[in-house]
């Protein structure tokens, strides 16, 4: 049930919104000054919070200012009789949700109320999937090899330089480019990830840059591209070493200008972005091939970060199982199971072509099909090597 607290010195009003709101199912609490609700909202945990602004002792501008440092997710509802624009304008921009003439009307104090509720819920769903993707993107292991992948990124994160990451399939380039956005200062910004492998050589321009509505048969509507949707973030583009030569060069063109046109467009348009790109291929090979393009190879690569495969850091196999286990016990609300020594000294010692990836998947597989303590022989039999 949805919590709400109302701060007001005038009792009436307080019990007149507590019968409102009580009766749409909300649980209500009372606080009669600025400072008993600022006690309650450390002791207790509230969605929404119904403020007067003129009160002795502290008036609501200062409880709300306050309150983002205790609370910073709790929507806030200023009420006030002798409110004005300028009034709103100051409480909003001090973090109010919104602001309601007192005595409020009806309808707009539950529309409000419901609105502020949703905000609050989205707030608290952002910072947990936030967590999960966190979570999901931490480097496990403490080996040498990937000691040196996480000091090259703590150095070359704060900047804006461009990094090329290469590696196998699955050893976790990904990771590394979502560890590059989180320590940046463009963290706030949004992070697009572009897989080249999985899009057709003819749709590639129009999936990085847009088009215009027209522009070939089935453009029906305009479309904004990953550039542009990246603007003042990061923008990975994964297995680049697969991208059409003539992507390619509209690519370069991007590096080098900071500007892109839609497909079918004529307007430039400048775009503040961040580049990271991917391969599993060795792209100087590429180039010899005719394959990709040499000025696009040293404008990506301002800095070089190779993730080491699973078979050049075996001492981390351990930790990264263990991690699996307890992520796949949340994924399907169990309790993770336990591994014996020797059932890890076994993982261990298998080639692991497919990295970290394959690992995860040999790590599930044997939660599916062992019982409580996955032994040696439940890895030999369920490993599939």
């Amino acid at each position: 049930m949805p919590r709400i607290l109302i701060i007001d010195d005038e009792k009436a009003i307080r019990h007149t919104l507590k019968e409102i709101l009580e009766y749409e199912n909300y649980q209500v609490d009372q606080a009669e000054d600025g400072p008993t609700g600022l006690d309650m909202l450390i002791k207790d945990k509230y969605d929404v919070v119904l403020c007067d602004i003129k009160m002795p002792k502290m008036d609501g501008i200062e409880v709300l200012e306050r309150a983002r440092i205790i609370a910073p997710d709790v929507a806030f509802i200023m009420v006030s009789a002798h409110g004005n624009v300028e009034m709103a304008v100051d409480a909003t921009k001090k973090g109010a949700y919104d602001f309601l003439q007192k005595p409020p009307d009806l309808n707009r104090l539950l529309v409000t109320v419901r609105n502020a509720l949703d905000r609050t819920k989205l707030v608290t769903e952002t910072k947990t999937l936030k967590k999960k993707i966190a979570k999901s993107s931490e480097m496990v292991g403490n080996s040498a090899a990937l000691g040196a992948v996480r000091k090259a990124i703590e150095k070359v994160a704060p900047t804006d330089a461009r990094v090329l990451i290469t590696g196998p399939n699955g050893a976790g380039k990904e990771m590394v480019a979502r560890q590059l956005h989180e320590l940046s200062t463009r963290s706030s910004g949004p992070m697009i990830e572009v897989n080249c492998a999985a899009i057709p050589s003819e749709l590639i321009e129009s999936e990085l840059f847009g088009h215009e509505k027209g522009s070939f048969t089935s453009a029906v509507k305009q479309r904004i591209g990953k550039f542009e949707q990246a603007d003042g973030g990061t923008l990975f583009l994964d297995e680049i070493g697969d991208m059409s030569l003539s992507a390619q060069a509209k690519v370069l063109r991007a590096l080098q200008e900071n500007k892109i046109t839609r497909v079918g467009g004529e307007k430039e348009i400048s775009v503040n972005v961040r580049v990271l790109a991917a391969t599993n291929k060795n792209l100087l090979q590429e180039i010899a091939d005719r394959n990709f393009r040499e000025d696009l190879y040293h404008r990506l690569s301002v800095i070089l970060i190779q993730v080491p495969a699973l078979n050049d850091r075996r001492e981390d196999i351990p930790e990264l199982v263990e991690k699996f286990l307890k992520d796949i016990a949340a994924d399907y609300g169990s309790k993770p199971k336990k591994i014996e020594p020797a059932a890890l000294t076994y993982l261990q010692g298998l080639d692991w072509r497919g990295n970290i990836r394959e690992l995860r998947n040999v790590v599930e597989r044997l939660v599916i099909l062992s019982d409580d303590t996955i032994s040696e022989a439940d890895a030999r039999a369920f490993a599939g090597k």
